[in-house]
């Protein structure tokens, strides 16, 4: 699943934490990164490309344990991130026009509506969308009732059961025989101005946003615990073969190739959260 939705616990002030560690970049060139509050650095470093291989640019951020688990014995990935994560957690969503999640993932780990991380609204000058993948139109009550309801991507069969609780400019119809078709919807979110996406799961929209040749960078925190038997990892799906992908060409059906473009290290032992934590940023080529 994603990097938590909401921030270890900590002092915070008017700008959010600010207790938060620093952070050692390994690769390519080692330097330290220390705590700003306007996270200048952290930025630059996770800085969107001017251009990418199609209308929008779609980065992935999740977090797994060493083991590979994508959640905790809570099933929520909360449980298995830190403060090192949430300094990157922070600035990803302050760089992004809207985040793109599944409804059940949203449901589970308690999303609300989004803002600008406090004191990072300078990174990003509109406001942070959140937009839920949902082939039945399901929306989380919390996120119905919400001043600035969230989009809903989903196919046919979902239109009218979204469009029940949900304002219909807020609805989105993409469909590819029953399914979402993810493609069509970044389109459209692309229309509305959306163009820098950051999918935060779960692991079944990004397995299928992979198997679709849709995701352009992947961030994974890998978290220094290990949790044992049970939890799945980041990536879920049973149709790895269904056509999909970008202009209508078959998403990878197999590995292929990712290349790393940098690699954070958490230094510090901290109370609940031992050195160790690594945050690597992994650029997804054609495949």
């Amino acid at each position: 699943m994603t990097s938590a939705t909401q921030p270890p616990a900590g002092p915070a002030s008017p700008a959010g934490r600010d207790d938060l560690p620093p952070l050692d970049v390994l690769l390519p060139a080692p330097r330290r990164i220390d705590p700003d509050r306007r996270e200048e650095a952290l930025a630059a470093l996770y800085a969107y490309p001017a251009s990418g291989r199609g209308p929008v640019m779609v980065r992935a951020n999740m977090v797994a344990s060493v083991d590979g688990a994508a959640w905790g014995a809570d099933h929520r990935s909360g449980s298995i991130n830190d403060d090192a994560d949430w300094r990157v957690f922070r600035v990803l969503r302050a760089l992004a026009d809207v985040v793109v999640v599944g409804a059940g993932t949203a449901r589970a780990e308690g999303y609300t509506a989004l803002d600008r991380p406090r004191g990072l609204d300078h990174l990003r000058d509109a406001p942070l969308e959140l937009a839920l993948v949902s082939r039945t139109g399901s929306v989380p009550a919390a996120l119905v009732a919400a001043d600035r309801p969230p989009f809903l991507l989903t196919g046919r069969a979902g239109a009218d059961a979204a469009r029940a609780v949900l304002p219909a400019d807020r609805v989105l119809v993409a469909d590819d025989d029953g399914a979402v078709d993810l493609a069509g919807a970044l389109a459209a979110l692309a229309r509305r101005g959306l163009t820098r996406v950051l999918a935060e799961g779960g692991p079944t929209l990004l397995g299928a946003l992979l198997r679709d040749d849709l995701v352009d960078e992947l961030c994974v925190t890998t978290s220094p615990t290990v949790v044992g038997r049970g939890p799945g990892r980041i990536v879920a799906g049973s149709d790895p073969d269904r056509p999909g992908g970008r202009a209508g060409r078959p998403g990878p059906a197999h590995p292929h190739g990712a290349r790393l473009a940098h690699l954070l290290h958490g230094p510090q032992d901290r109370p609940g959260s031992p050195a160790g934590t690594t945050l690597a940023r992994w650029l997804v080529p054609l495949g």
